[in-house]
């Protein structure tokens, strides 16, 4: 079975940050300061960041489908952003493009 065929594995692979890790992250200066403005002075990432974090803490028997269409909306701005990435890899470290990955899971410096 390919991850595309599985939004639970999908979900699995490109969030990896832990539920810990990103709620520490969602706390911090650099995180506020990227996205786009959701309308209620908070960024649509650090909203779904926290909603992440409860998917995280989640058993997988417990998901339901509000959750798994949450995954796919992850899967999609997670693979979009990632091609659009820095030319030069020196770049990312404390580059937007990387915080604003990370508002939604995914750290790029993460192996």
């Amino acid at each position: 079975m390919s991850l595309a065929a599985n939004p639970y594995e999908q979900f699995k692979h490109d969030v990896n940050m832990s539920a810990s890790e990103l709620e520490k992250w969602l706390q911090t200066d650099e995180s506020k300061a990227v996205g786009q403005d959701s309308g209620d002075g908070e960024s649509i990432g650090r909203h779904s960041g926290r909603r992440i974090v409860e998917i995280l803490h989640k058993n997988k028997a417990d998901l339901t489908a509000d959750d798994e269409q949450h995954m796919h909306k992850v899967h999609s701005y997670i693979s979009r952003h990632l091609a659009q990435g820095p030319q030069h890899a020196e770049d990312v470290k404390d580059s937007r493009w990387r915080h604003s990955l990370m508002n939604w899971g995914h750290d790029p410096l993460k192996k």
